[in-house]
């Protein structure tokens, strides 16, 4: 379990360091006042207009970076500062989930892979560790014959899905910034000064989840280990 708790420990630490990092680049970006005066709303209505998204709505969430684009209801959700704001950060946030909105509409084939797996994710992700922990103890035990290690493979399977999840996110992630950067180029939305700010913000926000999807691998790896390990 040493090996489990320097693993996480390590994961956390970088995401930290990350997480940190994306904050000090969104104040900085945030200074960046947008030429046109466009809030993050007004940034995000305009998107969805110029691809013929009519029945997405723009509203505002409470909290900081809780930016999201909700398929079931088919709201881009910004965040209070994002969705008032009128600067290289909030145009880039609010063009990123409309960029969500986009794919949504054109059915982007990674998109739907990963709204298929949310039912099962978010039903077994929570659990996952403890199935297999769990069953390695039940391996180590003898106890109710080998059900054990049967248990922990459902366990393994359980994170994989997890894992899986977390991996198909990147491209989703990586496309919506790419649409988001190539609309407020190509309109003129942004001043170069301000894209610039603009895709270092996005580019921060991308690694967030790139190092989620190693975390969940590197513990999927873990703890496959300790099962087949266990087995032998």
């Amino acid at each position: 379990m040493m090996g489990y708790y320097i693993l996480i420990g390590a994961i956390a630490l970088v995401s930290g360091l990350v997480s940190n990092q994306l904050k000090r680049k969104f104040n900085k970006y945030s200074k960046i006042q947008l030429r046109n005066g466009m809030s993050g709303a007004e940034i995000a209505e305009k998107m969805l207009a110029d691809h013929g998204i009519r029945d997405v709505e723009v509203i505002s969430t409470p909290g900081r970076l809780t930016d999201h684009y909700n398929p079931v209801n088919k709201t881009v959700n910004l965040s209070e500062a994002v969705y008032n704001q009128r600067n290289s950060a909030a145009a880039a946030v609010a063009a990123h989930e409309c960029g969500h909105a986009v794919q949504h509409a054109q059915a982007y084939q990674w998109l739907t892979m990963r709204s298929k797996l949310v039912p099962v994710v978010s039903v077994t992700s929570n659990m996952s560790q403890w199935v297999v922990i769990g069953g390695i103890v039940l391996m180590a035990t003898n106890l109710i014959g080998g059900i054990g290690y049967w248990v922990a493979i459902a366990g393994l399977i359980m994170m994989a899905f997890a894992t899986l999840f977390s991996f198909i996110t990147l491209p989703v992630e990586y496309d919506a910034s790419n649409r988001a950067l190539l609309w407020l180029k190509n309109k003129n939305i942004v001043t170069p000064e301000e894209y610039v700010g603009s895709k270092d913000a996005l580019k921060w926000a991308a690694r967030t989840y790139l190092v989620a999807a190693i975390g969940a691998l590197a513990s999927l790896l873990y703890w496959a280990l300790q099962v087949f390990g266990g087995e032998d």
